[in-house]
């Protein structure tokens, strides 16, 4: 593996993680009561994770450009099976980590509040004493929480699916328009372009339908009118369908691609 896969795979992954922690930061605004601040905490964090992404189209647009001038050297379908398999494991891990940041994003609603300083905030966390909380906070998932996923009346079985396809289109997206350049690189500044259609019905999936959905939701266990165990069976499926999403986008690659050719040949 050469450093820019690498670098690909790193930025993929740190995409994905704090996609999922993102569950872990509303289950602090419930705690405390504070959801606009929880909200506010992990808006630093996108900030983390849109950086990301900024490099990672660049450096995917070089790799696909340096096999098509070396076809005999590249592996291109098989570095970009990688990095889509980097997704599923950031996604896994996330929902491992979702207690213990959750815990810590508690604490960091609770001192925010006092002294209302982000930056302080983060340089805190510098500290022996933030790393001793951090430390502290740690925790694995509950046990009872996997064995519980019973489908009941009260299943959300169409924003589970809508998650699940959403995330497939959102993971997929640009790495499909920009392998499509390699099927036809006469069009492959086209096709890359077309990964905006791609991540803009994903995104108006997830911010249209499913996000006001887990804020009606998040607001109803605030209140009191849906329970907490209720509200952590629905956040351990959305882990779970988008982490099926992930895996899927392995499937809808190379088809997603060619047909990002055909769109960027036809217009």
């Amino acid at each position: 593996m050469d450093y820019q896969l690498f670098a690909i795979i790193l930025l993929t992954f740190v995409i994905h993680l704090i996609g999922t922690l993102a569950f872990a930061f509303r289950i602090a605004g419930i705690r405390t009561g504070q959801i606009a601040i929880a909200f506010s905490l992990f808006n630093a964090m996108v900030l983390i994770s849109r950086t990301s992404n900024s490099f990672q189209a660049p450096l995917l647009a070089k790799r696909v450009e340096s096999s098509i001038l070396d076809a005999a050297s590249s592996h291109l379908q098989s570095d970009f099976a990688l990095i889509l398999a980097s997704a599923s494991v950031a996604t896994i891990l996330g929902g491992l980590l979702i207690p213990t940041v959750q815990r810590v994003a508690t604490g960091a609603v609770a001192s925010f509040k006092q002294r209302r300083n982000l930056v302080r905030l983060m340089l805190n966390t510098l500290t022996p004493r933030g790393a001793a909380v951090v430390m502290q906070s740690v925790a694995l998932p509950r046990y009872q929480n996997l064995t519980s996923l019973k489908v009941s009346s009260g299943f959300p079985a169409a924003y589970v699916l809508m998650n699940f396809a959403a995330t497939a289109l959102w993971t997929v997206g640009v790495l499909s328009a920009i392998y499509a350049g390699s099927i036809d690189p006469e069009f492959r500044v086209t096709a890359s372009s077309l990964s905006a259609v791609i991540n803009g019905v994903a995104t108006i999936m997830m911010f249209v339908l499913i996000d006001p959905y887990l804020a009606g939701l998040t607001d109803d266990v605030v209140e009191g009118e849906v329970s907490h165990s209720h509200y952590r069976r629905v956040l351990v499926w959305m882990v779970l369908s988008r982490l099926a999403g992930t895996v899927f986008a392995q499937i809808l690659l190379v088809p997603g691609a060619h047909l990002i050719v055909a769109v960027a040949r036809w217009i």
